[in-house]
């Protein structure tokens, strides 16, 4: 079955087929670093992070390029409102967000492109577009004239009257018409400025993601992604003077991830800090936008603060969390919502634990790393059902992922996969009379590796994971004492002192934390 994806320029899935063949070059826009990151921020980078690994695994040679925007408005007040500069609160407020992509685990990031950085490229694409006449200089201003676009709107679907009727523009009455948007801003005392032959200045949004991505990826790249909130004015206006400029199509699929809103309505992290966000027609991808915008809690909990988030939950439960919806759908968010998909993903670490003490090789260490998806894959054998059991699960978790990159119909993959590997131990008393059953520790272990390649796809279960404690406490310490409770209640038993021994239980159920009583001794887990 081949990929599919769901193109915003087309309202269609289309069959997917890169400008060069075997390669994927792909663009997201990233942060503004002008505070520090919500979760809202790491929404498209787990989605595409996920994308790029399915696309490797499938063979593809892929190139990865997010943006860094260290100038901007936002920038300039935020860091005189603190007392420092512009280039002092970007370095801390990127540190921050880089610090946030690698706990999340998202690491396929091929270039981080500062926008400072590549102000000649903006220039360079500026003048061409002033010399083919789709942009004028204006007083040290330059804008782009968008009636001389003729297909202006593709993207959003919009006219350039429905832009006037709905959309707030840049006030300036000298501006050739009224949604005409700065390529490049004349600067005000006190600001960062860049010589340029408009005079000294600084870029316009917009500009900056066209030069960084054509300076990395060409003139046509294959994917371009971000949040569904950047579609318009960013994307579209993105699009327009990137084509211009070329003559060429800018991107052939653009990917638009669904928004962040608390469990109860609302867009987590408030807007993206860009004016020019209303309603459109179509309602098959702006009416949850409208919602999401109508309803935003800027301050919600965790909404100022990744690293908020993560006191309470490991960063790996809010990835798979997110990969449990399909990207183009909104994801209610909330600590309720978390605390379920906490839940549910410690039955797999109970698996992975289950695992290694059964036939000793730590799953996250001794296992292979992730096969491509044309290797071999001989999951025939005895006993015959599991295997094929197994088989089907492989396909299914597939199809989704080639079904638009539905990480949520492969997560519900994992979940029955985790089933099956459940019963095969238990049908096998791998546990207690079986356990010395090489057969069916082998087909065990087929199985388990089979489960770690699809979860590294995800980019889930790849090295073991350290629960916040909440309140400082010392993990060395609670597994000394559990280990002492756990040998009280042996000693107890041994002395048919069974009230004691219940008693012990009792008051560790109680505190959500149960005993496992196994051949080889007494296990312990604190459930979520």
């Amino acid at each position: 079955m081949p990929i599919r994806v769901y193109n915003t320029l087309t309202r269609q899935k289309e069959e997917f087929h890169t400008v060069e063949p075997g390669q994927v070059k792909m663009y997201l826009c990233g942060p503004t670093v002008y505070k520090p990151a919500h979760i809202g921020h790491m929404v498209g980078p787990v989605i595409f992070d996920t994308i790029k690994r399915y696309l490797a695994y499938c063979g593809y040679r892929v190139t990865w390029v997010v943006n860094i925007t260290d100038i901007d408005d936002k920038l300039i007040h935020k860091a005189n409102e603190l007392g420092t500069t512009v280039e002092a609160l970007a370095r801390r407020m990127t540190d921050d967000y880089f610090d946030n992509l690698r706990l999340m685990g998202v690491d396929g990031i091929d270039h981080f492109p500062y926008a400072t950085q590549h102000v000649r490229e903006m220039h360079e694409i500026i003048q061409s577009l002033i010399d083919q006449g789709f942009a004028y200089p204006l007083n040290g201003d330059v804008y782009f004239n968008c009636t001389h676009d003729a297909d202006y709107g593709k993207l959003s679907r919009r006219s350039l009257d429905e832009v006037m009727a709905g959309t707030r523009v840049e006030a300036n009455d000298r501006k050739r018409h009224p949604a005409d948007f700065a390529l490049w801003k004349s600067s005000k005392p006190g600001e960062p400025a860049w010589p340029s032959p408009w005079g000294p200045g600084r870029p316009g949004w917009h500009i900056e993601c066209s030069a960084m991505a054509r300076k990395l990826l060409g003139d046509e790249i294959d994917i371009h992604g971000g949040g569904l909130d950047l579609m318009f004015p960013h994307h579209e206006n993105e699009l327009a003077q990137s084509e211009s400029c070329t003559g060429k199509p800018f991107a052939r699929y653009w990917l638009h991830n669904g928004l962040l809103r608390k469990s109860s309505g609302g867009k987590i992290g408030g807007e993206h800090d860009r004016h020019g966000d209303v309603a459109a027609s179509e309602a098959d991808l702006m009416a949850q936008k409208a919602e999401q915008e109508e309803q935003k809690l800027a301050g919600s909990k965790g909404a100022e603060s990744v690293k908020g988030l993560f006191v309470q939950f490991p960063p790996e439960t809010v990835r798979f969390f997110l990969l449990a919806t399909h990207y183009r759908s909104p994801v209610d968010f909330g600590e309720d919502r978390l605390a379920e998909c906490e839940k549910s993903i410690d039955g797999f670490y109970r698996l992975i634990e289950t695992f290694s003490r059964l036939t000793k090789p730590d799953f996250f260490f001794v296992l292979p790393a992730s096969q491509t998806r044309e290797a071999s894959h001989d999951l025939a054998g005895e006993p015959a059902a599991y295997f094929a059991e197994l088989a089907a699960l492989r396909a299914r978790f597939l199809e989704s992922m080639d079904d638009d990159f539905n990480t949520g119909g492969a997560v519900a993959a994992l979940f029955d996969m985790r089933k099956t590997l459940n019963g095969f131990i238990a049908d096998q008393k791998l546990e207690g009379e079986g356990r010395s059953n090489t057969n069916a520790l082998t087909a065990l272990t087929r199985g388990m590796t089979l489960f770690k390649e699809l979860a590294n796809i995800l980019g889930v279960f790849r090295q073991p994971v350290t629960k916040p404690s909440g309140g400082g406490g010392n993990e060395a310490f609670t597994n000394d004492l559990m280990q002492f409770l756990i040998t009280l209640r042996a000693d107890s038993r041994k002395a048919k002192q069974f009230e004691i021994a219940d008693k012990i239980r009792k008051s560790l159920t109680d505190l959500k934390v149960t005993l496992e009583d196994r051949p080889d001794g007494t296990g312990w887990r604190r459930d979520a």
